[in-house]
């Protein structure tokens, strides 16, 4: 009777011994193949929760993998520790952000612990760590001499409550996320990253990365967004275009279209629309109505389409008697283009809509497949696909793809436009006006402009006696940290209070790994030994911004000369992990419960304290707000972190959701006791793991083909990020183990399930660790099994002997016969024939054709 595994004195005995050998610190470079894995680093919340437990299970199966199989291998930690929580915790606990931050960092560690993760503490940073930062503000002054960041009056989202910049993901239903006050849009000084410098290289590499799930690199792509198609310049009529110009610019994809005009429309902030404002108060009121929808497209996209007619018209490129009107209008955006549209509602369901709201003309041009031209009509649905254009003079009966090209050869030689590219991706606006981020480095003085603070005077620290109690930046209230003296003329001078956005922090990060104490950004040598990271792992909701800034950053950390990574790709190989998610529950009075808040009695969910029933709502991911959460350190003191990891890794493939279940994990712990069983019950007297091998019976021969197979198949599972696979072979191997115990202990049979056991706790480490220990110790196993090597697998055990063919009769199958794995077709057509299922359909007939394909079936055709 095998004794019970007790997690809770066997998994701290191991997680002491592992940091007591340093088994998880990454060796020096050296002539073994090298493997760097990561996961996206977490921010120091104070708690950890499923999701973690997934993510960093996922790494350090691959990581303990790795190591099984000889690799150097780097799996380092760290934490992404600026940022908005950590000020909003200032005003609302009245504490600092520093001490909540690194308070919360030194409670995540301990849970990390927990968990058995093969990490290489050693390595540990923050982003808030000044040695870190003072490295980050030296890329920028770097980044900055190389003409990659320069400063610009641009539109921003602005809480007046705050009184700071949103980013448009902070911007909910036209407000504040925190404050929720209504966002205005202002224009400020901002700094910039020239992402748009790399875009055609982001796009053209980032669609070679083959190890990168296919929808995160479409994402890119759609993210960067390169678009073929005209500039067109719209004459202004009249004596207006004395004062607002010659013409309005315009850039389309669709120029095929532009028989089909009715409209121009302008941003709300356009040079026209502001000198028109000036002087007219409802064309002022209507800017400030838009100012509110801020400057995320999202919104813009879900708010009511709106304009107004400025009273100006521009005449059409191809007719000089087309006047076509112009309007101020809330869906533009002067980012993006020249901040001007022209509107061919037939063919666009935004222009649509806003032609019908505001009686404008619809005209269709492009004549849908198998449509008539006599009939075609538009209603209340543009039609966008392809086709042939009509009602459009020239273009008339060309394809709208060849139309393109035809307008844009007309509109050069009427010189009013002319073929161009052109691109969604935008400049990266890095100025936060917060506290708890990376203070630029740059000093701006009356005399000598803005200069960077010069080296030896890094990092530009940020101060810690600052105040929360009222809103806005600490820095720029400060009263002295922010003044200076110029660099250059040694007068008085102003240092800039603006903090970097938070993503830049997690753009470099993974190459400072390599080397983190290092005096610079990035030790040159080890960077060129572990760059790219061969793993990533992490949320596909950093799809598009973090690994997009991390891809720009590694280019221009290149041409800076900081790091030698001369693809610029710092991520080789990428793979997004799905969500954990949990049933919901409320209560009688419509109130989100804990699953602690309930318990089941008589077959029905209750409230604990009211007694009352519960209903249960869908299965969604776990979130604070919906309190469908599961504390993770409660479920490693029940059950253990292997339980945790199991489960986790079991249930679904890495890529799909995972839902928590109780019964769930106490099925994964019932399965590790299954294990501990199939080691404890060794009887005495059998053979250490290792020492040669008798002559093997059948019996033993079967086991030790159980065994070869499960671990080749484990292997190529993991190999393949088919972690649920692995733990389904490890249930079949670990069954076949047990009903083994039955088998006549022969040394031949007890060498097997010996040989067995060895080779299930190494195939244990990369999901049970602290198991696969206590098996390897319990087996009597040299050193230990975590720093051990991969067992070989015998090529020959991998093959059967013996195969099973169908056999059918006429096409019905009647039989299944066994035959020799490399019997020839002469002797599978005589066992086939000799079936005696097979004689009984075929007895007193004629066989016509017999069909053998090896190894796969047989055909016999009787008349």
């Amino acid at each position: 009777m095998a004794s019970r595994y007790n997690h809770r004195t066997t998994e701290p005995k191991w997680r002491a011994a592992w940091s007591e050998a340093r088994i998880f610190e990454a060796g020096e470079p050296d002539d073994r193949p090298k493997s760097f894995v990561l996961e996206m680093f977490p921010y120091p919340s104070g708690r950890l929760h499923m999701g973690h437990v997934r993510n960093y299970a996922m790494g350090d199966v691959v990581a303990r993998y790795k190591m099984l199989k000889g690799f150097n291998v780097l799996h380092p930690m760290g934490w992404d520790a600026f940022g908005m929580p950590a000020e909003n915790a200032a005003m609302q606990r009245g504490v600092h952000p520093k001490g909540w931050t690194y308070d919360n960092i030194a409670a995540m560690k301990q849970q990390f612990e927990l968990l058995g993760l093969s990490l290489d503490w050693s390595r540990e940073f923050a982003t808030c760590d000044p040695e870190y930062y003072a490295q980050q503000q030296r890329i920028f002054i770097a980044m900055m001499q190389k003409g990659l960041v320069y400063r610009k009056t641009s539109k921003v989202n602005w809480d007046p409550v705050d009184m700071t910049v949103l980013a448009n993901e902070q911007v909910v239903d036209g407000k504040g996320w925190r404050s929720g006050a209504e966002v205005e849009t202002r224009e400020l000084e901002q700094w910039f990253f020239k992402i748009t410098e790399y875009a055609d290289d982001l796009l053209d590499e980032v669609l070679k990365l083959e190890n990168w799930p296919e929808k995160v690199r479409l994402m890119q792509a759609n993210w960067i967004g390169k678009s073929r198609g005209a500039t067109i310049r719209w004459p202004i009529v009249g004596d207006a275009a004395a004062t607002h110009g010659e013409a309005i610019e315009v850039f389309t994809t669709r120029p095929d279209t532009l028989y089909g005009a009715s409209f121009l429309a302008i941003a709300p902030d356009h040079a026209i629309t502001k000198a028109l404002a000036a002087d007219n108060p409802e064309i002022a009121a209507f800017q400030k109505e838009c100012a509110k929808l801020g400057t995320s497209e999202e919104a813009i996209e879900k708010a009511p389409k709106l304009g107004i007619d400025l009273g100006i018209k521009v005449r059409h490129p191809f007719d000089p008697d087309w006047e076509i009107p112009v309007f101020a209008a809330n869906f533009v955006l002067s980012a993006y283009g020249s901040g001007a549209v022209f509107g061919s509602p037939a063919g666009d369901q935004r222009d649509l809509d806003f032609a019908r709201k505001y009686g404008l003309p619809v005209n269709p041009v492009v004549l849908p497949p198998d449509a008539d031209a006599e009939t075609h009509a538009i209603d209340t649905e543009a039609y966008t696909g392809p086709g042939t254009i009509y009602n459009s003079d020239f273009l008339n009966g060309l394809s709208t793809k060849d139309a393109i090209n035809a307008a844009i050869e007309k509109l050069e030689e009427l010189k009013l436009g002319e073929g161009a590219t052109t691109y969604r991706l935008r400049d990266w606006g890095v100025s936060r006006q917060r506290y708890w981020g990376c203070p630029i480095p740059v000093v701006k003085c009356e005399k000598c402009g803005t200069n960077p603070v010069p080296d030896d005077q890094l990092p530009v620290r940020l101060p810690d006696d600052v105040t929360f109690d009222v809103p806005g930046n600490p820095l720029e209230r400060h009263p002295t940290w922010k003044h200076t003296n110029c660099p250059v003329c040694g007068g008085e001078a102003l240092r800039e209070t603006d903090t970097l956005d938070t993503f830049a922090d997690s753009s470099w990060y993974f190459a400072r790994f390599a080397a983190p104490s290092d005096d610079k950004p990035v030790d040159a040598d080890l960077a060129a030994y572990w760059l790219p990271v061969d793993q990533y792992i992490g949320g596909v909701e950093h799809a598009v911004l973090h690994l997009l800034y991390s891809r720009f950053f590694m280019r221009a950390m290149r041409d800076c000369d900081l790091v030698p990574l001369q693809s610029g790709e710092p991520f080789a190989a990428l793979f997004t992990q799905g969500m954990v998610t949990h049933e919901t529950y409320k209560s009688a009075d419509d109130k989100w419960l804990s699953p602690e808040e309930i318990e089941q009695k008589d077959n029905a969910l209750i409230e604990i304290t009211t007694g009352k029933p519960v209903a249960v709502g869908p299965i969604e991911k776990m979130s604070k707000s919906k309190k469908n959460t599961v504390d993770p350190t409660e479920i490693i003191s029940d059950f253990g972190a292997d339980v945790a990891r199991w489960f986790v890794l079991s249930d679904s493939p890495p890529e799909r959701d995972v839902e928590w279940t109780q019964s769930g994990v106490e099925g994964s712990w019932r399965f590790a006791q299954k294990v501990w069983a199939v080691v404890d019950e060794l009887p005495e007297g059998a053979p250490a793991y290792g020492v040669a091998l008798p002559d093997m019976d059948d019996a033993a021969t079967e086991i030790r083909k159980a065994s070869h197979r499960a671990l080749q198949a484990i292997e190529d599972a993991i190999e393949s990020f088919r972690f649920n696979s692995a733990i389904a072979t490890v249930h079949e191997w670990v069954n076949a183990l047990r009903k083994a115990e039955s088998l006549e202990g022969t040394p031949a049979v007890l060498a097997a399930r010996v040989e067995a056991a060895g080779f299930l706790a190494h195939a244990l480490v990369p999901f049970m660790p602290h198991l696969a220990e206590e098996c390897w110790a319990r087996i009597g196993g040299t050193g230990l099994v975590s720093a051990g090597t991969w067992p070989v697998v015998e090529d020959s055990l991998l093959k059967d002997d013996t195969i099973s063919m169908p056999v059918q009769v006429n096409g019905k199958k009647r039989a299944e016969i066994q035959v020799a794995a490399d019997a020839s077709k002469d002797d599978i057509e005589a066992i086939a024939l000799s079936n005696e299922q097979v004689t009984a359909h075929t007895s007193g007939k004629t066989v016509r054709k017999v069909i053998v394909v090896p190894g796969r079936i047989v055909n016999i055709v009787v008349g």
